[in-house]
């Protein structure tokens, strides 16, 4: 049966849980670099990405290989996967609480170091690579990225440092209606520049100090209107699973598969697909899955599957992989502080987001909306998360609830110095020996 509008929108549907199922996915990449020069690894090198993952295997994980090359692990329901730049991502399993997310990162990072170890590499969370662009001689050997790769300079300027030279740690969590879904969206969106904010830890380019505090967030203003930025939707009164379906119809394809191959549609529409009128090919209608690949090719900060993936912050040490999770989590999961973060956000006009949104990769802590800082704002957040994470009564074994997971933002809040303002830090007091600090200091 040929897929309808309907089935479209029902597959979002599906993704409704039960509040009692909710649970937290968290993600995040790291720039994998050599110990003795700082620079990237290749891939087929002696120690580089290939044998890191085959090393790996020794814990537990499972080979995953595409047209010849092992591209990425899993295990149980996480994986290993790698961005087109090398950078090694860590996709968690769908757990119940912070303390197992917090865990499930230790045990990862334990593993990788352990690795890099023996092979001489090291992994290094920043949201932006700090020697400049990545030599194309580098790139993974993915048919998917392949495809992006040909098309995104077609689009915009920086599409390519997008994929190859960016890392964010990001979490999935659950809605439990549609209302539930469009409470959350719409908060989240409004909300994003002042977590980029607190998250930043991009201020370096080209081994040289940039105009950025978060250089990859600036990277997004330029890399494919179509499917990147803020949809206006999300303002309107229609936002619902509808109105992303019909958003999503617009986005342009990248790729199909077909028996484990990628087939380059790049440019093409969805809608034609649903025809059978596209032209790569004709006569043939998409699947469910086919659907789902051309979901994860939008790549707005905050993005809606069978849950909603917040994208927004630049990766960092390791803390920060926990407060993330914790902050959307103690937002949005508790109905009273979601009720307060609702109405704190919508205390925004569309005026302040779009100035927020704008200059926050520019001026980070520092930026003034409507005769208040941001760092004021986070202060507000990371209060109403605070309540939630309370609420939520989640302990661990020592009897600690989920509140000391946001010790690291109450105190960036506080002094309005993120890790972008510690590395510009401990640039300037260290002269030429700066960029090693840094690696030393933000290296897991």
């Amino acid at each position: 049966m040929n897929l309808q509008k309907n089935d479209l929108i029902n597959w979002f549907v599906e993704g409704c849980k039960p509040k009692k199922l909710f649970r937290i996915g968290t993600e995040h990449e790291k720039f994998v670099y050599k110990m003795d020069s700082l620079q990237p690894v290749s891939y087929n090198e002696s120690s580089g990405i290939k044998n890191i993952l085959k090393s790996l295997v020794s814990y537990g994980w499972e080979e995953i290989n595409e047209e010849g090359n092992l591209i990425a692990l899993k295990k149980d329901k996480q994986s290993i996967t790698l961005e087109p730049g090398g950078q090694l991502e860590l996709s968690g399993a769908p757990l119940e609480n912070i303390h197992q997310t917090c865990s499930e990162v230790y045990e990862h990072l334990r593993q990788v170091k352990l690795v890099g170890e023996d092979l001489n590499v090291g992994f290094l969370g920043v949201g932006a690579r700090l020697e400049g662009r990545l030599s194309s001689d580098l790139w993974m050997p993915k048919p998917r990225y392949k495809i992006m790769r040909e098309y995104m300079p077609k689009v915009g300027t920086l599409g390519l440092e997008m994929m190859a030279d960016t890392c964010t740690v990001q979490v999935n969590l659950d809605y439990s209606s549609e209302e539930d879904m469009r409470r959350k969206l719409k908060t989240s969106f409004i909300l994003q520049p002042i977590v980029t904010a607190l998250f930043a830890s991009s201020p370096i380019e080209q081994m040289k100090i940039s105009k950025f505090m978060s250089r990859r967030a600036a990277i997004w203003f330029d890399v494919d209107k179509d499917r990147c930025g803020t949809p206006k939707f999300i303002f309107e009164n229609n936002l619902g699973f509808e109105a992303w379906v019909d958003y999503a119809l617009k986005v342009p394809m990248y790729f199909v598969k077909r028996n484990g191959r990628y087939i380059n549609c790049a440019g093409g529409s969805f809608e034609k697909f649903m025809e059978g009128e596209l032209k790569q090919l004709p006569n043939e209608r998409p699947t469910l899955l086919d659907w789902e690949d051309h979901l994860s090719t939008i790549f707005t900060e905050i993005r809606l599957k069978k849950f909603i993936e917040f994208r927004g912050a630049d990766t960092g040490p390791w803390g920060s992989l926990c407060a993330l999770p914790a902050l959307w989590v103690g937002l949005l999961y508790d109905s009273e502080a979601l009720n307060e973060a609702e109405s704190f956000a919508n205390s925004w006009t569309l005026e302040m987001y779009n100035k927020a949104y704008k200059e926050v990769p520019l001026k980070g802590m520092d930026l003034v909306i409507n005769n208040n800082s941001i760092k004021d704002y986070a202060k507000e957040l990371i209060a109403i998360s605070k309540k939630g994470l309370k609420n939520r009564k989640m302990h661990d074994s020592s009897g600690n609830d989920e509140t000391g997971y946001l010790n690291q933002l109450e105190e960036i809040a506080h002094s309005g110095k993120n890790q972008a303002s510690e590395m510009l830090s401990i640039w300037n007091e260290n002269n030429e020996e700066g960029i090693k600090k840094i690696y030393e200091k933000y290296s897991y």
